[in-house]
């Protein structure tokens, strides 16, 4: 009896997980407020019967699949900059979160989709802020503790600062993503910026051989 009962909270995971992949499969393919329940179930292979077992409304599986993978950008960003010691050697650090972030276009579509609709609810706006506060403060809790080892540039200020302009650099290349579909010019463009916001070349002007702007 223990064995089934155990069972079900599996099965019922499992379920979850389907649909949710499903729905970031639809949602990518056609836009959030284009899709149907009956499309997610379908794209999964379940019921709505099944979708319903899970989720009370498409906004409700909408903000669980954004949630999953915003926990995994910022479990990401956490992991990549706590591999040093005290100090933080900050090419490094960029070189680590560079490689691991999630870019992709896929998620940025429906991001994007997500940020439009949190615009015009606000508790959903709220739970779009609670995520990039714990975006920022798991890059300023990384700074913080690289005090008096490791010097930021004095124009970022502390480091709250330091984490709302790295989350303003990633937001700008996504952006950018969107539009060429270019991840690996992306990915360059991200390390460039994030080197140069936390060295001191952050504050130098350019020259006529550093480019001070992307296409």
């Amino acid at each position: 009896m223990q064995e089934t009962a155990e069972r079900v909270p599996r099965r019922r995971a499992h379920t979850r997980a389907r649909l949710l992949d499903a729905a970031f499969r639809v949602f990518a393919a056609k836009g959030f407020g284009r899709v149907s329940i009956e499309e997610v179930c379908e794209a999964a292979g379940y019921s709505r019967g099944a979708f319903y077992s899970n989720f009370a409304t498409l906004d409700e599986l909408f903000f669980a699949l954004y949630r999953q993978r915003a926990d995994l950008i910022a479990d990401q960003v956490a992991g990549a900059l706590a591999e040093d010691g005290p100090g933080l050697d900050v090419p490094a650090a960029v070189d680590r979160v560079t490689a691991v972030l999630l870019l992709d276009v896929d998620w940025l579509l429906v991001k994007t989709d997500f940020l439009v609709h949190a615009a015009r609810d606000p508790v959903v706006a709220k739970a779009l802020l609670d995520h990039r506060a714990r975006l920022r403060e798991a890059v300023a809790d990384r700074l913080f503790r690289a005090r008096g080892h490791t010097a930021l540039p004095a124009v970022l200020g502390d480091v709250a600062g330091a984490a709302h302009a790295v989350v303003a650099a990633y937001d700008g290349v996504t952006v950018q993503l969107l539009l060429d579909k270019d991840v690996e010019r992306a990915r360059a463009w991200l390390k460039q910026l994030l080197t140069a916001l936390l060295t001191d070349g952050g504050t130098a002007p350019p020259t006529a051989s550093t480019p001070s702007s992307t296409r």
